[in-house]
């Protein structure tokens, strides 16, 4: 009996704790959504639900009531941002006190997690110094002639698809097997031979790590929104399978590297030369410091988020572009056009100059990444108390702020009609009417992403070898609109968005 009323008196006391929590946003006085126990604004996701349907519900409900709105992301609370002028501030003019993301990584029990998207703090600024050389102009116009090669082995894969019977293709899984090889080559300096091969063994882990994700989206969500308790849990972002294959896989290749002292001043090089640094500092290399260079399992870390971001977040945004040229086929043509007059300056030779010259192309790539931004929204933390401008309230330090970009990118007040895909909304005029902060694909500021130039030189590259010999439109099966798996985070294509080459 003493054991039950102690058990009734933790439960009530727990429960009258939780309706104080989530009287938060109320107490405040702060419009917000009336959260519902331990799901907060949160019902639905994965199963109903992808965290973009979530936050355009809240964007809907609230624009122009507020700058800010309250939100609960299961038992965490978080700041819902509406007002452009306050994302601004939050990512670049205040972007000091908004430096972490706040997601969950576990250096201990999931190496592979104390890397560059994931590390908050002193050790993300050490990897972004750290990493940045790799993605400079210089560094990406030496991959050049590389990324040429596994397009050209794309166009290839591309003419066996037309050789069957119908020519059609699911875009999802071609893109994938491109993007894999594309990193495999120039990251890692390894020919993954997915586009001949579509079971090769980075496509399959890739493949593996994204669509059958070692927690549910709702666990997913869980330790996105209380990482720290999740770290004190022990819990793990990747499977043991995939762990163990990225670290075999870095760890042969660096072994290889350095015996054979081969060269190719790529990504893997630059992060061998930060493992040798640590190497010769030895015992005086201060644990968990990555300022002093990097170990292994921190090397193959950045090699993972290289991989995976490259994988998944190109092949999205080359399917998707593919898929509304195909069902656009007047912006099709536009853009052949422009890609032949072009190629044809150049003699026919494609080269880092004349995707330059390719207006129109990066206004198509632009109109993609506006109607299917990858990411749903920005996260980021408070590192202080910080006073809102223009209100009279204060964030609250370690308080949450979401950022909805696919909500912005689709709201009508900024772009009308914003189902329609519109490359024009990206002409100079254009750009120059709207808030910066209208447009944020990559993020903005000191944390946007690194890799934005590479990832999109990679879809150019990949489109423009596909149109200059390929016309693409639908079939009876093309799913319109596309839908989005639930399964993850990202804005990602269901499996079997299908399409059709034909032979120009």
């Amino acid at each position: 009996m003493t054991l039950l009323i102690l058990l009734l008196t933790l439960i009530a006391t727990f429960y009258v704790w939780l309706k104080r929590y989530y009287a938060y946003w109320r107490i405040k006085n702060i419009p917000h959504e009336q959260p519902k126990l331990f799901m907060g604004n949160m019902t639905g996701i994965g199963r109903t639900h992808h965290w973009k349907d979530i936050n355009q519900r809240i964007y809907k409900q609230f624009k122009g009531t507020a700058p800010f709105v309250g939100f609960y992301t299961f038992m965490s609370k978080a700041a819902f941002i509406l007002d452009l002028d306050l994302i601004k501030h939050i990512l670049v003019k205040d972007f000091s006190n908004f430096t972490d993301r706040g997601f969950f990584h576990n250096e201990r029990d999931d190496p592979l997690t104390a890397n560059l998207l994931f590390l908050d703090g002193e050790p993300w600024r050490a990897l972004r110094h750290k990493l940045s050389p790799v993605f400079t102009t210089g560094k990406i116009k030496y991959m050049f002639s590389t990324m040429v090669t596994v397009a050209e082995n794309l166009e290839g894969a591309c003419h066996k698809i037309v050789d069957k019977k119908e020519g059609q293709f699911d875009a999802k899984d071609l893109f994938a097997r491109y993007t894999t090889d594309m990193i495999g080559s120039c990251a890692f300096g390894l020919e993954c031979h997915s586009l001949t091969n579509p079971n090769s063994d980075f496509q399959r882990m890739g493949r593996k790590i994204l669509e059958e994700p070692r927690h549910s989206p709702f666990v997913q969500a869980f330790m996105f929104t209380a990482p720290d308790l999740a770290r004190k849990l022990r819990m793990k972002t990747f499977t043991d399978e995939a762990t163990e294959f990225f670290l075999k896989v870095v760890q042969e290749t660096v072994e290889y590297r350095e015996k054979n002292n081969i060269k190719r001043n790529d990504f893997i090089d630059l992060l061998i030369e930060l493992k040798t640094h640590r190497d010769l500092l030895g015992e005086d290399a201060i644990p968990d410091d990555q300022s002093n260079g990097f170990t292994l399992k921190q090397l193959a870390a950045q090699a993972l988020i290289f991989f995976l971001a490259g994988f998944d977040t190109s092949s999205s945004t080359m399917a998707f572009c593919i898929y509304e040229l195909a069902i656009n086929p007047q912006i099709q043509e536009l853009l052949r056009n422009e890609i032949f007059d072009v190629l044809e300056k150049y003699n026919e030779k494609l080269c880092y100059e004349c995707i330059k010259e390719m207006y129109y192309l990066e206004k198509v790539i632009s109109e993609t990444l506006r109607k299917y931004p990858v990411l749903p929204h920005i996260a980021r933390r408070t590192l202080a108390n910080y006073n809102v401008p223009n209100t009279n309230f204060t964030f609250e330090k370690n308080l949450r702020v979401i950022i909805p970009v696919d909500s912005i990118h689709h709201d009508p007040e900024l772009y009308p009609v914003p189902e329609k895909f519109d490359p024009e909304r990206f002409s100079q005029e254009q750009i120059a009417k709207r808030h910066p902060a209208a447009y944020l694909p990559f993020g903005d500021g000191p944390r946007n992403c690194i890799g934005k130039r590479f990832g999109t030189l990679q879809v150019q590259i990949g489109i423009i070898v596909l149109l200059k010999s390929f016309r693409i439109s639908i079939t009876e099966h093309t799913e319109i609109p596309a839908r989005y798996s639930l399964k993850g985070f990202l804005l990602t294509p269901t499996a079997g968005m299908k399409l059709k080459f034909e032979k120009l």
